[in-house]
């Protein structure tokens, strides 16, 4: 090839390989609400291959891997699976199995997702978007010991970098500190859904870090205090409920914890003035449990 040639080639690449590459992201979202997974895949192939350090690519190789690993499984059953099924008889119509989408996950497809998003992590570790992805997709599958070592490791990195977090497309997060730490603590009432007392060290743990640097945030506080709580330690629960008081006087979910641990530890007085104050602040079911449990008290 001439020289001329050659610079013609150059420059071309030049021009086009960068906007191709930039062109696959409105590909993808074109593609893949569509369900086709050979051909989102196909595209993820062609982005790996053009700019294999595009962060954008981590995160939405880690979206399809994710999506196609928590589909629902139709597979016949012994036991008739929770939702719509359909029940198999056998030539006497006796019941002998039962048709119906289970919520098994694929596990390979899932791990490949993981993957993905672990080396995006570690190549743009502050890049929060990718961290609480994956912590999603972990209670997702209710893979709650990584889930909570996941919101750890993004609380401690957060400091490392004085909580300057970026978003999807690398943009900054705007008020960072507010938006990292609201999100933990959806995460946290997730566990708190379960209904389960044996992830109680699992909220205790994240509240733990949350306080080591952000002693004030009330939410944690709160949370440490109900973990001491579950363990009937009532006066373990009331010292962070107290300083959770005094930031926020009006928290009627503490004030009421903090009368359910006076009422416990026998300090009657005390559990009735904090009843009284749920009934000032509280809602309308919290007014009423506390005019309940005040009228119990006065008994």
């Amino acid at each position: 090839m001439k020289p001329k040639s050659l610079l013609i080639a150059f420059l071309l690449s030049c021009i086009l390989v960068p906007a191709s590459a930039q062109d696959f992201k409105s590909r993808f979202k074109e593609i893949f609400p569509k369900g086709n997974a050979d051909s989102t895949l196909s595209l993820l192939n062609q982005w790996r291959k053009a700019t294999p350090n595009d962060p954008e690519f981590y995160v939405y190789a880690y979206n399809f891997y994710a999506k196609e690993g928590l589909k629902e499984v139709v597979a016949m059953t012994t036991v008739q699976p929770d939702g719509k099924s359909f029940e198999i008889k056998d030539k006497d119509k006796k019941v002998v199995g039962y048709l119906g989408s289970t919520n098994n996950h694929n596990d390979a497809y899932l791990q490949k997702g993981f993957n993905y998003i672990d080396t995006g992590i570690s190549k743009y570790p502050d890049r929060l978007d990718m961290r609480f992805g994956k912590v999603y997709i972990l209670g997702r599958i209710k893979n709650y010991k990584l889930f909570t070592e996941e919101i750890i490791k993004a609380i401690n990195y957060g400091e490392t970098i004085n909580l300057k977090w970026k978003w999807t497309e690398g943009k900054p997060v705007e008020d960072p500190k507010e938006f990292m730490l609201s999100g933990i603590q959806e995460y946290v009432v997730q566990l708190f859904n379960e209904n389960d007392d044996k992830y109680i060290d699992n909220i205790k743990n994240i509240a733990l870090t949350v306080l080591k640097y952000h002693p004030d945030h009330v939410e944690s506080l709160s949370n440490l205090a109900i973990s001491y709580l579950v363990n009937k330690d009532y006066r373990g629960a009331l010292q962070p409920l107290l300083k959770a008081e005094k930031l926020n006087p009006k928290d009627y979910i503490v004030l009421n914890n903090i009368a359910y641990s006076y009422s416990f530890l026998g300090d009657k007085p005390n559990a009735l003035k904090y009843y009284e104050l749920v009934i000032k602040y509280g809602d309308d079911e919290a007014k009423k449990t506390a005019a309940e449990k005040i009228d119990q008290l006065k008994k």
